[in-house]
């Protein structure tokens, strides 16, 4: 059984962090908002509600990590150079995490 405390983690790196998601889902593919929602479901298993998705992709563009493109009624989304950057400094920032617990938690297997 999952605790209460991998869960609350799971959600903060997953849910409340959906950016980083978008970006991979994109970097190879653009998509309008919908296709966002399908590749997080599919390609990383998180399920949110539309209207979620919407609003991240709205605050994305806004920061500058995504562009927009019209094509007819239906905006394309693509990544933007800041978003890739975001993205690669995000996955450092996490290795880093785990090789920061990994060396503690070594150093303490030693002592």
């Amino acid at each position: 059984m999952t605790s209460k405390a991998e869960k609350r983690l799971l959600r903060k790196l997953t849910v409340e962090n959906l950016w980083m998601y978008i970006i991979a889902a994109l970097k190879d593919s653009p998509s309008h908002a919908y296709g966002v929602r399908v590749a997080l479901r599919e390609k990383f298993g998180i399920n949110v509600p539309s209207v979620t998705v919407y609003t991240v992709l709205y605050r994305m563009v806004r920061e500058g990590l995504l562009a927009v493109e019209e094509v007819g009624s239906t905006k394309v989304y693509e990544p933007t150079e800041k978003g890739l950057k975001a993205l690669e400094g995000a996955k450092k920032l996490l290795r880093n995490v785990v090789e920061e617990l990994d060396k503690w938690e070594n150093s303490k297997n030693e002592a």
